[in-house]
């Protein structure tokens, strides 16, 4: 056998190995005798660097650390799930998807434990790894494609024996550490003199996005896969086929995978899956669900922001006991005034807690809520950590109530409750510091500008010291000024500096979400910036008859944009921020539809067909009169005609009116068409 066979019979072996490790988890040899296999392949590789494979296993570590993630689109948005709390809401999922298929038998359902870990996906070129990325904002991740490559568990070349691997192949899964590792490895820390993990979630999070891939590689990540966006000449027709494909190719899936038929077997798994949880050597926030047939998935749609055709059944939050040691009051960037306990600290589902929402008054009276007492706590929705209830059999003597005061801890301003409101308000919008330190603190976060470098500690210093007092004045902000916060460093003035300086030139959803608008979220930011092609300024004069002329901005939605705009320190900040250099990045229309062709039948809610026409043909793609076996899609609205039955019989792919506006955004159902 020459070096070259030698070579590549060697990782072939090892793929093997990690196949039967982390695919079957069935190991077959060894810890030390597979460093050995490493190890002779690395010393074969030394001797003949011109035989060295990409896909070779000794590939996984070698890029030099990077100063950034850069950004990676993803060719089909990575959707997040919508949450069912209980089994009612569990059969009123399954009554709207009979309701969208018109049909009353049970539906095929795919069903899985939903982990707790870092959505990603990767994508391969040809059966190779190409890149990587994080899910992100669903439409835009980092690229982590150095660290992915790090994971055994992800092969750097797909297994062709079976299925066709050419083209594009992209899949997502959860990234995450199992209970043993995460034990072994916070062991390891704790005797290396290293404060440990909080908890498995973070770790995988946070390793996953370390700069440097060699931290990543000492790392203990797995992933399970579980979805795909584009599969090019994969040919599968149903979730259940795909997570049966997926370890043939050397994918690892979740050993719970199962398919059922009708509610009553969702329901049953899920109580199974409850009734297991705590055995799992993996943490666990859920059950996802998803209707198995692909097609019925394209007829049934999905939101703007969720498939409707899947749903996360969320499982009951783990429950701790604690007592309240303290209850203050905390003021959010709105003006609202907050009560939170502060409690003796206790781990709620892998998380130390110490403090926890009271919510408002109101919730306090009602559940009788008092400094001193015992309480039952947990996590809701597994995140946020709130009071359940009172053991009042434990309650002291000693216990004090506690009332919202009439005055703003922050500013000493006067207090107010306006009729219908539950949340007490500080009355000072202006010059409230905690008020202005959120508002600031909003700007700068990760959907909004996403300024590097500039933290809450830092804004807390700035405001406290009178440097800055809104939003605007970050982009005036000197050398000399950041000089006078303690410990700044040379380095992290300039690094503050530069970052702001980029931030100057941002989407004007992005800077739209940053102003905090109430009742104004990331998709309705994005919805305007596209509206009004990041022009602020005609934004800021439309009528709120004009807003409600966009289609999902809704009465309550104009109506906040209008009043906030009509503030006039609000117009002076937007004003500052521009002379300050701020510029939006011009929205462009993209070539995405380019070679689809559609067709048109039946009516529409929220669009006549000249709309749709004139929106698709400025995206690249093309209308057409009839069905043929060249058409990509049938665009399917209500009282369809002939060309329904044809599209049926041409087995063409259809787009309805839940997934049209997914459509008219640029983007395209992750199924196989032709184009």
């Amino acid at each position: 056998m020459d070096a070259k066979e030698k070579i590549l019979s060697l990782i072939k072996e090892i793929n093997q190995h990690n196949i039967n490790y982390y695919v079957d988890d069935n190991p077959t040899i060894s810890d030390s005798n597979y460093d050995i296999l490493i190890r002779e392949l690395e010393n074969l590789e030394k001797q003949n660097p011109h035989l060295i494979q990409d896909f070779s296993p000794t590939k996984r570590v070698g890029a030099s650390p990077a100063s950034k993630f850069d950004s990676l689109k993803h060719s089909i948005p990575m959707l997040s799930l919508a949450n069912a709390m209980n089994h009612e809401e569990l059969h009123e999922f399954d009554l709207r998807v009979k309701k969208i298929l018109n049909v009353n038998h049970d539906i095929e359902y795919v069903m899985e434990p939903k982990l707790d870990g870092l959505a990603v996906e990767v994508v391969y070129e040809n059966g190779k790894f190409k890149h990587g990325s994080t899910r992100g904002d669903g439409l835009i991740g980092e690229n982590v494609s150095a660290n992915l490559k790090t994971i055994k568990a992800i092969p750097l070349r797909l297994e062709e024996s079976q299925f066709d691997v050419s083209g594009i192949l992209e899949f997502r899964g959860e990234v995450f550490i199992n209970h043993a590792d995460f034990k072994t490895l916070n062991e390891q820390r704790i005797k290396n003199e290293y404060s440990p993990f909080a908890n498995p979630r973070n770790c995988a999070a946070g390793s996953l996005r370390q700069l440097n891939p060699q931290i990543t590689s000492e790392r203990p990540l797995r992933i399970n896969f579980y979805s795909h966006g584009l599969i090019s000449n994969l040919n599968v027709d149903n979730q259940i086929d795909l997570m049966n494909c997926l370890p043939k190719l050397g994918l690892p899936v979740n050993k719970n995978v199962k398919l059922g038929r009708g509610i009553k077997e969702v329901i049953n798994y899920y109580n199974y899956i409850e009734s297991i949880r705590n055995k799992l050597d993996y943490d666990i926030d859920g059950v996802v669900i998803k209707v198995n047939s692909f097609s019925d998935q394209r007829m049934i749609g999905e939101r703007s922001r969720s498939p409707r055709w899947a749903i996360a059944g969320k499982l009951k939050s783990q429950q701790e006991i604690t007592t309240i040691i303290n209850i203050i009051a905390s003021v959010g960037r709105t003006g609202a005034i907050t009560p939170v306990a502060k409690l003796n600290p206790v781990n709620v589902g892998g998380v130390m807690v110490s403090n926890a929402t009271l919510h408002n008054q109101d919730e306090i009276d009602r559940k009788d809520i008092r400094i001193g007492d015992s309480v039952i706590i947990h996590r809701a929705g597994d995140v946020i950590p709130e009071v359940i209830k009172v053991i009042k059999e434990k309650r002291s003597v000693n216990s004090k109530k506690y009332l919202l005061p009439d005055f703003c801890p922050s500013c000493n301003s006067q207090t107010i409750r306006e009729s219908g409101d539950a949340v007490l308000r500080c009355t000072n919008i202006e010059n409230c510091p905690d008020q202005i330190k959120g508002q600031i603190k909003h700007f700068v976060s990760k959907n909004s500008l996403d300024i590097d470098g500039v933290g809450d500690k830092l804004i807390d210093s700035l405001v406290d010291q009178k440097i800055i007092n809104t939003y605007s004045n970050l982009f005036k902000l000197t050398y000399s000024d950041l000089e006078k916060i303690d410990r700044m460093a040379e380095k992290s003035i300039n690094n503050i500096l530069n970052a702001i300086a980029s931030a100057k030139k941002t989407d004007l959803s992005r800077f739209l979400h940053g102003l905090g608008i109430r009742n104004i979220g990331i998709h309705a930011c994005k919805l305007l910036d596209k509206k009004y092609n990041s022009n602020i300024y005609q934004l800021i004069n439309a009528s709120q008859d004009d807003l409600n002329q966009i289609h999902e901005i809704g009465e309550v939605m104009a109506e906040s944009i209008v009043k906030y705009f009509s503030i006039e320190k609000n117009l002076d900040n937007i004003n500052e921020c521009i002379e300050s250099g701020l510029t939006f990045n011009q929205t462009i229309v993209s070539n995405q539809l380019e070679g689809y062709l559609f067709v048109i039948t039946g009516s529409f809610d929220d669009f006549n067909r000249t709309e749709i026409k004139n929106k698709i043909e400025s995206l690249g793609g093309r209308i057409t009169s009839s069905i043929s076996k060249k058409t990509s899609f049938l665009i399917l609205g209500e009282n369809p005609g002939s060309k329904l039955n044809k599209a049926k019989k041409l087995n063409t792919p259809i787009i309805n009116q839940q997934d049209l506006t997914s459509l008219l955004e640029g983007n395209i159902p992750g199924i196989n068409a032709p184009r």
